[in-house]
């Protein structure tokens, strides 16, 4: 969808998604540190109006906020800046609106406010990175909600084309031609890791495939493969939970992004 404007020189994408829970589970979720963590980016967040937030994307760097809005559970509102060279402020308001049926609708609004045209794409960004990550949100909520995650995340270039590495990256991670539904595995000889297809989504923006994991243990798994700076880049998320989540995330850390890492061409 195209940036919307108005005569105010306000510029916004929107964003919505049906999810289960209560308003109270969906706002810890999505207003909390753990919670955003759990299905997000690692996320520290003052619970107050004035509040420091800061979302940490690893090896492409941080953004940092500030809280403008802190209604639980209904609205959160938040304010970045310096977060696209000389960009102006970006503000995200989410809201939570309960449903019937034990499920509620989030709705997401980034907005500028400029008369420039100069970073609709970067907004346009915005709402198409956000589905694979409502997707984990959505997973979450249905089968961990409440829990905090161990987290692995794993992100690097490769020197291929993107078609090409995709390719290269599901045949090594046993997930070639799959389909939602599917249980799949990754070979022998690789980290354990198998799971239950959940999301398949493969177009002119985005390649990625979302596990609902049974190895190495309970938790959500997203692999996909993206341009970052003119550069074909990979990522494998493993979001794990349970008593026993963090042990699995110690154990298999450093052999999993050597595996992952092998898996991509070098220039």
């Amino acid at each position: 969808m195209a940036v919307k404007k108005d005569a105010l020189d306000r510029r916004w994408v929107e964003m919505e998604i049906i999810v289960p829970g209560t308003p109270e589970q969906v706002w810890r979720a999505i207003a909390t540190g753990p919670g955003i963590s759990a299905w997000f980016v690692e996320t520290e967040v003052e619970e107050r109006i004035g509040g420091k937030l800061k979302f940490d994307f690893g090896t492409m760097g941080s953004s940092n906020g500030t809280v403008t809005g802190w209604e639980p559970p209904r609205r959160f509102a938040y304010e970045e800046r310096g977060w696209s060279g000389e960009a102006p402020p970006v503000a995200t308001e989410v809201a939570v609106t309960a449903r019937s049926g034990g499920k509620c609708l989030v709705r997401m609004v980034h907005s500028l406010f400029t008369a420039s045209d100069a970073w609709d794409d970067q907004l346009e960004g915005f709402e198409s990175g956000w589905p694979g990550f409502f997707a984990v949100l959505r997973t979450y909520l249905t089968q961990f909600p409440g829990k905090t995650a161990a987290v692995l995340r794993i992100a690097g270039p490769s020197a291929s084309a993107e078609v090409e590495a995709w390719s290269h990256l599901t045949a090594g991670l046993g997930l070639a031609g799959a389909n939602v539904g599917e249980r799949r595995a990754a070979p022998e000889g690789a980290p354990p890791i198998s799971g239950v297809v959940e999301r398949v989504q493969q177009d002119g923006k985005t390649r990625e495939i979302l596990l609902r994991l049974d190895q190495p243990g309970p938790g959500i798994a997203v692999v996909g493969m993206f341009t970052f700076e003119g550069k074909t880049q990979a990522a494998l998320s493993v979001y794990l939970y349970g008593e026993r989540a963090q042990e699995l995330a110690e154990r298999h850390r450093s052999q999993l992004t050597a595996w992952f890492e092998g898996l991509l061409p070098k220039a």
